[in-house]
C-alpha cells in the first residue's frame, strides 16, 4: 500500500470514527472507558486531539477506538460501521470445521427459521458430511425430520436409536438400513431438541474422535440456531406442533424458561402436561454462580383466567428476584398483583425456592401446594414439609422461610397436584407411593434429570390412559457440591 492510499484509508477512518461518535449518544468520557476496557492505551486528552484531527494514533489504537464506536453502535441497531485499518480478506475459510461452522452463521444471517435444514445441510458438505435435522415434538414422543429428508416418517424417542441417542444424550453409530451414520444429541446447551443424523463419507470410523468432535461444534451451533430462529418465526414450531394449543397453553409456553439448563454443580429439568392444552401451570428457576432459583406455580382452575393468573404470578415472581428481591418479598408481589388483578378469590399454589450452590442450603416457602420431595442415594428420605403458608393471591398471613441443608448428589423433586391425583379408569390414584417408587427406580437406572422428568409425565399420562383430567407438571433438580463430580 502507498502512502497516500494509507493516508486516505486514515482519512476515511477518522470521519466515520467522528460520525459514528456523534450518532453513538456517547459522551467522550464514556468513549474513552470503552476504549480502555478494549485495551487501549491513549488517555482521553489524547482521544479527544484525535477526535478533532489535532494528533494522530497508532493504527492498533485507531483500531481499538473504532471497535469502542462499533459495539456501541450494535447497541443501537445502527447498520453503519467504522472501517478497521486491518481488513479481513474476503475470501473466507473455504474447507474445513472452521468453513462449516461459517457456513452455519452467514447461510442464517436474516434467514427465516424454514431455512435452517437446507443451510445446515450446506454447512456439512464443507466439513464431508451429510445431515438432517430432526426436531422433537412438544409431548418428545416423536422425532421430525426437517426439509427434504430421504425417510420422512418421524422416529420414536422410545422405539428407535435415534431415541436413544435423545434420550441418553450420548452420539449412537448405526451400520445397518443404509449408509454408516452418526445419530447426534441436538442441544441448545443441554436443552435437548433432537438429533441430527449425520453421514460421514464412505469408509470413515464412526468412532473417530475428530469426527465426533466436529458432530459436536455443529450439534451445538445448530442447536443454538433452531432455539433462536424459532423466536422470529413459526416454521420449527409447526413440525414440533402436533396440533394446536389452546390459548391458556400457548400463554403459558411462552412465558416458560428452556425445559433443561445447568451449571456446573446443579441441574434443572422441567416438563409440562398435557403440553397443548395446559391450563394454570406453570415453573420457573433462575440460575447464577452461586444461587438457584426454583419456583412452581398452580392457578385454580383450567381456563383461560387460570392460564392469567398463572402468568401473573410468575411475572410477579420474576420481577421482584430480578432486583435482588428474596422470597418474603417475591410471595409478597405475587400475592398483591393476583389481588389486584383478579379481585374474585384467584389464587395459585406454589413453592418457592433458593439454594446455596457452594453449601448446598436450601430456603424455601410452600403456598398451599404439595411438599417437595427430597432423593438421596437413590431414596426419596423426606418430604419437605415446612415454610406453610395460603395460597398465592390469598394474603400471605405468617409467612415463615423453611430451610434444608443437602448433602451431594441431592436430587428436589417438585410437582403439581395433577402427578400425585392422576386417576386410572378404576379411579386409582397415581399417588404418592407410586411417585416415589418411580422416583427410586428412575435414580437406580442413571437417567437424568431431562430424561426422569420426561418418563414420570409419560408415566402419569399412562396411568390415565393418556387423558389428564388435570394439569401435570414437575420440576427437578440436582445439586453436587462444586469440586465433586459434574452434573
Amino acid at each position: 500500500m502507498t502512502n497516500e492510499q494509507d493516508s486516505s484509508r486514515q482519512d476515511e477512518q477518522h470521519r466515520a470514527l467522528t460520525h459514528a461518535f456523534r450518532r453513538s449518544e456517547l459522551t467522550l468520557q464514556q468513549l474513552w472507558t470503552r476504549y480502555f476496557a478494549l485495551g487501549g492505551d491513549a488517555g482521553p486528552v489524547e482521544v479527544e486531539a484525535y477526535l478533532h484531527g489535532l494528533m494522530p494514533l497508532p493504527a492498533s489504537q485507531r483500531d481499538t477506538l473504532a471497535h469502542a464506536v462499533n459495539e456501541r453502535l450494535d447497541e443501537l441497531t445502527w447498520p453503519q460501521r467504522v472501517p478497521y485499518t486491518f481488513r479481513a480478506g474476503t475470501g473466507g475459510p473455504r474447507t474445513g470445521p472452521l468453513a462449516g461452522l461459517v457456513a452455519l452463521l452467514d447461510g442464517m444471517h436474516q434467514a427465516p427459521p424454514e431455512h435452517l435444514p437446507a443451510v445446515a445441510a450446506r454447512a456439512g458438505l464443507a466439513l464431508g458430511l451429510r445431515i438432517t435435522i430432526y426436531l422433537v415434538d412438544y409431548e418428545q414422543s416423536l422425532l421430525h425430520p426437517l426439509g427434504d429428508a430421504a425417510n420422512p416418517t418421524p422416529l420414536g424417542v422410545d422405539s428407535s436409536l435415534p431415541g436413544r441417542a435423545f434420550r441418553t444424550v450420548e452420539v449412537v453409530p448405526s451400520t445397518t438400513g443404509g449408509p454408516a451414520r452418526l445419530w447426534v444429541p441436538l442441544l441448545d446447551g443441554v436443552e435437548r431438541l433432537g438429533v441430527l443424523e449425520v453421514v460421514p463419507p464412505e469408509g470413515a470410523d464412526l468412532h473417530d474422535p475428530d469426527l465426533r468432535l466436529r458432530c459436536r461444534w455443529l450439534s451445538s451451533l445448530i442447536g443454538h440456531l433452531a432455539t433462536i430462529t424459532t423466536h422470529y418465526g413459526d416454521g420449527l414450531d409447526a413440525v414440533r406442533l402436533q396440533r394446536p394449543r389452546t390459548p391458556a397453553a400457548d400463554l403459558i409456553y411462552q412465558l416458560l424458561p428452556p425445559l433443561t439448563a445447568a451449571v456446573d454443580s446443579f441441574a434443572v429439568a422441567g416438563v409440562l402436561e398435557p403440553c397443548y392444552e395446559v391450563g394454570g401451570d406453570a415453573f420457573d428457576y433462575a440460575l447464577s454462580a452461586g444461587t438457584a432459583s426454583l419456583a412452581i406455580f398452580d392457578a385454580v382452575g383450567h381456563t383461560m383466567r387460570s392460564g392469567f393468573v398463572a402468568a401473573a404470578a410468575l411475572a410477579a415472581s420474576r420481577s421482584t428476584r430480578r432486583v435482588g428481591h428474596g422470597l418474603f418479598e417475591q410471595a409478597r408481589a405475587m400475592d398483591e398483583t393476583i389481588n389486584g388483578q383478579f379481585p374474585r378469590g384467584a389464587f395459585a399454589t406454589g413453592v418457592l425456592a433458593e439454594l446455596d450452590l457452594a453449601g448446598g442450603r436450601l430456603r424455601y416457602v410452600n403456598a398451599g401446594h404439595p411438599p417437595p420431595l427430597l432423593l438421596r442415594s437413590g431414596k426419596v428420605v423426606k418430604t419437605l414439609g415446612g415454610g406453610r403458608r395460603p395460597p398465592f393471591g390469598l394474603g400471605t398471613g405468617e409467612l415463615t422461610v423453611a430451610e434444608e441443608v443437602l448433602q451431594s448428589g441431592d436430587w428436589i423433586v417438585l410437582h403439581t397436584d395433577g402427578v400425585t391425583e392422576a386417576r386410572d379408569p378404576d379411579g386409582e390414584f397415581f399417588g404418592e407411593a407410586r411417585l416415589t417408587d418411580f422416583l427410586e427406580r428412575e435414580a437406580a437406572s442413571g437417567h437424568p434429570p431431562p430424561e426422569t422428568a420426561r418418563r414420570l409425565v409419560k408415566a402419569v399420562l399412562a396411568h390415565q390412559n393418556g387423558v389428564l383430567q388435570d394439569d401435570a407438571s414437575v420440576l427437578l433438580a440436582r445439586w453436587i457440591r462444586p469440586g465433586e463430580l459434574s452434573v
